[in-house]
């Protein structure tokens, strides 16, 4: 991995939705988001992202790609378990891409992870992204998501936007270019 260039810092204060629309072009390669503390104000929220191509709204681009993740609960009853999430994969779409899931909104309650995005002012091929989140579940359990797929489309990503399925949120997300 090359050294990260932090390029922007966004601060999420009871919003709806953080959107970063400048500042993702062809300076690097790859782009990384760090998520800290993002916590929702309605319980048992999915956080979720999705991008625009240059020139376009709507952040409705057609995406592919796949979730799986392990969860343990708090008080350590069950069995901890690692399973494909079929429910929250994505084939050809245009939905927003879960990146948590179930995360709850008590005081201790909340997500953090990474997400990387490889080449979006590149017009010849998709745009990959990958990303590993955990978070405090409203479940009382941790989780820990892996996710990962691409863009179908061959036009430059130049926005990408974050929310939760329902409701505000608190949090810190941090862009940056890796060189």
């Amino acid at each position: 991995m090359g050294i990260p260039t932090l390029i922007t810092t966004e601060t999420a204060s009871n919003d709806s939705s953080v959107s970063i629309t400048s500042g993702i072009d062809s300076t690097y390669d790859e782009y990384m988001f760090v998520f800290t503390d993002i916590a929702p104000a309605t319980d048992d929220q999915q956080f979720m992202f999705q991008v625009n191509a240059a020139g376009q709204s709507g952040f409705n681009e057609i995406l592919t790609s796949t979730f799986f993740g392990t969860k343990h609960n708090e008080d350590d009853s069950g069995t901890p378990t690692l399973a494909y999430a079929t429910g929250n994969d994505h084939a050809q779409d245009t939905g927003y891409q879960f990146l948590s899931t179930g995360t709850g909104s008590a005081a201790d309650e909340s997500c953090a992870g990474i997400l990387h995005l490889f080449s979006p002012s590149n017009t010849t091929y998709v745009t990959h992204f990958y990303a590993t989140m955990n978070n405090y579940s409203a479940s009382v359990r941790t989780m820990q998501n892996f996710i990962a797929g691409y863009f179908n489309i061959t036009a430059a990503v130049d926005e990408i936007s974050f929310k939760f399925s329902s409701g505000n949120f608190d949090g810190v997300i941090q862009m940056y270019g890796i060189a």
